[in-house]
């Protein structure tokens, strides 16, 4: 049976939601919805209070989705997130109690606060969609979207995120300060509880999921495979990154277009989906040449510029 498709007009109008609690970070919203569109996770990388989980429960409030927000410290164990066997008196048998993974959007706040055992918890959860516990397997609700954030690591008291981890992540991208003239509506307008406590649902989870089928029936032509091929080329030649992409990563970068594409309207992915995702998808996952002297998103944008189009 064939899905229903989706009235683009209506994930525009969940965008325009989000912005009126996230002042003046359109692009990222935007970004935030092609990421779960595309059936992935986000990590945003970036200091405390500029708004991450506004984001992550505006986002679950105007998609009509279930939240959870697990603040993850030192001292947490995988079972604070994931769940456990507990012994039920009454009946003298042991039944599984869902951890607060068990939710349609998990905001992972301060992910690298955690130690790697805890961090590495979230890897099948976030790949297979399942929790395996002591020989049973627990599927997890549909959609489910992970929204990590994390601290800059000069910051003390942080862990940095195994390159494992980092590739269950499909986009990574940094909110920043609010520009002058969103700041000052921020400083005059109503706090931000009081505007997310009315907002309402614009779709429900069975309209996120058709658009995610949806989103991966968008055309990628030839001409546009023949582009994204030179450039995962590229970053596999030695001059730009010292480990080029893997074919995960790049089957990750077009669904990615593809739900950029859906996003715009378009049957039909172009070159400036790709290159508008490109240091969100790719720069968590490359490494820089020492010899080049730049950081990862400085290098992404150099290369990028240096493969032609088709």
């Amino acid at each position: 049976m064939t899905p229903p498709s989706i009235d683009t007009h209506l994930l525009r109008q969940v965008q325009s939601q989000i912005s009126t609690v996230i002042k003046g970070k359109a692009p990222q919203v935007e970004d935030c919805l092609a990421c779960l569109i595309a059936g992935g996770h986000l990590l945003i990388e970036d200091l405390p209070g500029v708004g991450k989980t506004t984001l992550a429960q505006a986002l679950s409030v105007s998609l009509g989705l279930r939240f959870s927000r697990v603040q993850f410290t030192a001292d947490m164990l995988p079972t604070d997130l994931l769940g456990a066997q507990v012994f039920e008196r009454s009946t003298g048998q042991f039944h599984f109690k869902p951890g607060p993974v068990f939710a349609q959007v998990l905001l992972a706040d301060e992910i690298n606060r955690a130690g790697p055992k805890t961090q590495s918890a979230l890897l099948e959860a976030m790949e297979e969609r399942q929790v395996s516990l002591e020989g049973q397997t627990h599927p997890l609700p549909q959609p489910f979207f992970v929204i990590a954030t994390q601290n800059p690591t000069e910051q003390l008291g942080t862990h940095p995120l195994p390159e494992s981890q980092l590739d269950r992540f499909l986009m990574t991208i940094r909110l920043g300060y609010p520009d002058r003239s969103a700041e000052r509506e921020l400083l005059v307008g109503r706090d931000s509880r009081e505007v997310l406590a009315e907002l309402q649902a614009v779709m429900q989870a069975p309209q996120l999921l058709a658009a995610q089928v949806q989103a991966r029936e968008v055309i990628a032509s030839p001409a546009l495979l023949d582009y994204l091929q030179a450039l995962i080329d590229a970053t596999r030649n030695g001059q730009w990154f010292v480990e080029g992409l893997s074919p995960r990563a790049g089957l990750a970068w077009l669904r990615v277009g593809r739900a950029k594409a859906l996003l715009a309207g378009r049957g039909h992915v172009s070159p400036d989906d790709l290159q508008a995702t490109a240091v969100q998808v790719l720069a968590h996952r490359l490494r820089p040449r020492a010899a080049a002297g730049r950081g990862a998103v400085e290098q992404v944008r150099a290369f990028i510029e240096s493969v032609p189009l088709p």
